[in-house]
């Protein structure tokens, strides 16, 4: 996806801005590559315009069609550009410009970010994550879907930012643990939604299963996926604790060791 924006662009009439196409690297320990490029960025971040982040989109669901679109409020043009009643996808919305991924580090500079997903699968860090699984056709819609932003976003003038909720100083480090869960980043909450589970990691041991909601790390109670990365951010490996977990209409407490 992102070798064909650049093919495109570079064959483009949008003139007005010029683009840097990333592939960021350390993202699962801590979004070491994008922290490293904002903080030293070749240019200066008050003129980046906006950052767009193509998280995981080879795995579109065709019975679905749903697309996850983060950062919608970190300016009030993607309200312009984005609706939930696309008749290409079912676009799931989050407003927040923070999250596990790499759209974080430019959020955290003041700079309108979009995030794409297209949702966790069965083979995520493993070995049978192979290029036959891809869905090539999903990704050229949703290669089209942001070029179609691209060209919208060339015909208007640098665009406004917009704070989506406080950004807990936890978040600008990297973890020296992890659960090991995938998360529904469109999940509003209390609690976290566990969308799959890494095998043989803290979270898959202790027991905890896809479709769980994680109430509380230790004595930290989880509002959202900002006050988990922050209680992540408060222990070292070889820790232990316990997490209150919501499973259907029970609460389990399951210890877990980092």
């Amino acid at each position: 996806a992102l070798i064909e924006l650049g093919y495109w662009l570079k064959k483009s009439n949008l003139k007005k801005y010029n683009y840097i196409l990333v592939a960021f690297s350390g993202e699962e320990l801590g979004l070491f590559g994008s922290k490293y490029f904002a903080d030293n960025s070749p240019i200066a971040t008050n003129t980046i315009n906006y950052m767009i982040n193509m998280d995981m989109v080879g795995r579109l669901n065709d019975s679905t069609q749903s697309l996850s679109v983060g950062g919608f409020g970190t300016s009030p043009v993607w309200s312009e550009l984005i609706s939930k009643e696309d008749k290409n996808f079912k676009i799931k919305i989050d407003s927040s410009g923070t999250g596990p991924s790499d759209h974080t580090s430019f959020y955290l500079k003041d700079i309108p970010v979009l995030f794409f997903f297209t949702g966790t699968h069965t083979d995520y860090h493993k070995p049978g994550d192979d290029a036959d699984k891809i869905n090539y056709n999903g990704i050229i819609k949703i290669t089209s879907y942001i070029k179609n932003i691209l060209t919208a976003t060339n015909e208007k003038d640098k665009i406004a930012f917009t704070k989506t909720r406080e950004v807990h100083s936890g978040m600008r480090s990297s973890f020296k643990v992890t659960l090991g869960v995938m998360l529904d980043y469109t999940f509003s909450g209390p609690g976290i939604y566990v969308d799959a589970i890494t095998e043989d990691r803290p979270a898959h041991k202790a027991g905890v299963e896809a479709k769980d909601i994680i109430m509380q790390l230790g004595d930290h109670p989880l509002a959202d996926v900002q006050a988990y990365m922050k209680a992540l951010s408060t222990f070292e490996k070889g820790q232990t604790t316990t997490m209150k977990v919501k499973r259907g209409d029970k609460e389990l407490m399951l210890p877990v060791t980092f």
